[in-house]
């Protein structure tokens, strides 16, 4: 059966939500590793650079980036890339 319009875009809407939810959760989750790993780094100075990222898999990229760089300043780079 096909799809009405409004079911079309109530699960475009919804899939929207759910990316959302998951760059969300992934911008929380690099900044709480960053701020654990470095206390003395100023790191809500990245957040809104990580807010700029629309890729979701560049921002997981980053959280893991930020498990296992040697720095803060090295996980900054990773940012310029």
């Amino acid at each position: 059966m096909a799809q009405s319009m409004a079911e079309v875009l109530i699960e475009r809407g919804m899939e929207r939500g759910i990316e959302q939810g998951a760059r969300q959760t992934s911008i929380e989750s690099t900044l709480a590793i960053l701020s654990e790993r470095f206390p003395a780094a100023d790191v809500t100075a990245v957040r809104s650079v990580l807010e700029a990222i629309g890729d979701l898999d560049r921002l997981k990229r980053l959280t893991l980036q930020a498990s296992i760089a040697t720095s803060f300043r090295v996980f900054q780079e990773h940012l310029d890339v």
